[in-house]
């Protein structure tokens, strides 16, 4: 049975082997443009676009182009779905006459029966509309968009509409009020959300192509529009882009805009029903700050805040908090911080852990906005509490907060506020808690420096050698071979290697283990720095020293 199995399945292998030994079979890469399985024919048109690179035009006009009129006519709409992503990369490189026949063929599968090549067409419009000459992207693409754009199938209007992007930046300026405007108009408010969806999710791009003037006077109201839509999932996408969109409007009347079209629907969202609404905008508005300038920010952004960092929804708050710098540069972080603390504490012990975990990520951002002093008064406890959190991921990602925190604030600043507070840790009854002292040395070490990790860290280490549970004893042993490069070679050989050479004979097979590999590295290391002052003098004896004469050290 195992040898059929085998045998079947290098059949479709022994099948493609024949098709190319015989000399009348279509390509291979043709034959799997058309099959059923969408995967297989996208990979089978990834690779036909690459190989028509290679051609020549002559070569084109006479293998590849007669290639795609076949898929463009078969009898399987998988085969006209197949086609519809090869004709821009043909379309540039044959005679006038071939291109009319491409054109051709495009204008009729952009109207075919099967709304899956309908769907096919769509998405590829853009491409092939910047590949045509402008005279036909106005008597050809602009007629076919409009087409697609009123199509019966919701997902073929959808691509439409990315498509708009393309075909605007190709058009002159006088051209796009007449011939793209209109459909656009009509996508932004199609019956279908996921149209709608669409618009909102690629209107900064269309507003880059429409330019300054057509933005002011229709894509203002259409964003007003669709940051007001009865789907939550329109509104999402359009608060998304609130900050984008506020940043490329013309400079001569951006904040009369801003304050008089944009605000008034910010200020709604704030309060959405929706929380992906909310959190979409909270992710963003921040940024208004630095467009409108610090007194519009106090006196009308401020309070969205200050509201969102008091929302029901963690994720809001985190998006808030994880854009504070944005606010920081316009008024300072200060007018925030009596807010700001109760929303931080919130989501330092909120049940989900992957909320705790997004607010440590972003402490040492925190931390250097707020100042050492407001951070040891206020945030210092939460940052220490982490340490003994119940989740494995917390409680690393708290040690690596602190490390942050150390390179931040300093070493003297660790000494007096971090490091007593770690090390009285070592004295803990769970075990888990006084693992983190050894993995907050680790961390901690470098940062802080050879004397407090000498004076201070050291000595609590080695202490803990004597601990009852073995995985306590084989990660001082790691510890011991992390901190080792920065001890002094003193230290190493009166202090470390005693306390290694006494696990390397622990009863535990996994504490002797990293014992014995903390001593091969320590005494690498005890040689080196042993040996280092000589190297110079034993490479001058090696090039100086006459033949015959023996240097002794």
């Amino acid at each position: 049975m195992a040898g059929a199995d085998g045998d079947d399945s290098l059949y479709p292998i022994a099948v493609l082997i024949d098709e190319l030994r015989n000399e009348d079979v279509q390509p291979p890469l043709e034959s799997l443009a058309t099959v059923e399985e969408t995967v297989v024919r996208d990979k089978a048109v990834e690779s036909l676009r690459k190989i028509s690179q290679e051609h020549s035009p002559v070569d084109l006009e006479v293998h590849f182009e007669p290639l795609v009129k076949r898929l463009a006519s078969g009898d399987w709409f998988t085969s006209r779905t197949s086609a519809c992503g090869l004709f821009s990369v043909c379309y540039p490189r044959v005679s006038s006459t071939v291109k009319a026949e491409i054109r051709q063929h495009f204008r009729t599968l952009c109207s075919d029966d099967t709304p899956m090549v309908r769907r096919a067409a769509a998405s590829k419009l853009g491409e092939f509309a910047k590949v045509l000459e402008l005279e036909y992207v106005k008597s050809d693409i602009i007629s076919l968009f409009t087409a697609l754009a009123s199509d019966e199938q919701d997902s073929v209007r959808l691509l439409a509409v990315e498509a708009c992007v393309s075909i605007a930046t190709l058009l002159p300026q006088e051209d796009l009020e007449t011939l793209v405007m209109p459909t656009l108009r009509q996508a932004a408010e199609d019956k279908s959300w996921r149209v709608r969806y669409m618009v909102a999710d690629k209107f900064s791009e269309l507003q880059k192509a429409v330019g300054p003037e057509i933005t002011k006077n229709d894509l203002v109201p259409a964003f007003q529009n669709l940051l007001k839509d009865c789907e939550a999932e329109v509104r999402a996408a359009a608060a998304n882009k609130v900050k984008e969109f506020c940043e490329n409007l013309p400079e001569d009347n951006r904040e009369q805009i801003i304050m008089t079209h944009i605000l008034p629907c910010v200020k709604e969202l704030v309060s959405d029903t929706n929380q992906h609404v909310k959190s979409a905008l909270a992710s963003v508005i921040m940024g208004l700050s630095t467009i409108l300038g610090k007194d519009n920010t106090i006196e009308h952004l401020l309070p969205l805040f200050l509201a969102q960092l008091k929302d029901e929804c963690p994720e809001v708050r985190l998006n808030i908090i994880s854009n504070l710098d944005c606010v920081n540069e316009v008024i300072g972080i200060r007018q925030l911080s009596q807010s700001l603390l109760p929303a931080i504490v919130e989501l330092a012990e909120d049940a989900k852990w992957r909320v705790r975990l997004a607010i440590i990520e972003y402490m040492p951002l925190l931390a250097g906005q707020l100042g050492v002093e407001f951070f040891d008064e206020k945030l210092n406890t939460l940052c220490m509490a982490w340490l003994i959190d119940h989740v494995y991921a917390i409680r690393e990602a708290a040690t690596c907060n602190l490390m942050k925190l150390v390179e931040k604030f300093g070493a003297e600043w660790a000494q007096n506020t971090i490091v007593p507070k770690v090390l009285g840790m070592a004295n803990d009854p769970n075990y888990l808690h006084r693992m983190t002292t050894l993995f907050c040395i680790n961390a901690l070490s470098k940062a802080c420096g050879q004397e407090i990790t000498t004076k201070q860290m050291l000595p609590v280490v080695l202490k803990m050698s004597n601990d009852q549970v073995a995985n306590v004893r084989f990660n001082v042993a790691k510890s011991l071979q992390k901190i080792g490069p920065i001890l002094d070679s003193n230290a190493l050989q009166t202090e470390v290697k005693p306390v290694l050479e006494k696990l390397a004979s622990d009863t535990d097979m996994d504490v002797k283990y990293f014992a014995q590999e903390a001593i091969s590295e320590s005494c690498q290391q005890f040689y080196f720095l042993f040996l280092f002052p000589f190297i110079p003098f034993f490479f001058l004896s090696f090039f100086y020293c006459p033949m015959g004469v023996h240097v002794q050290v």
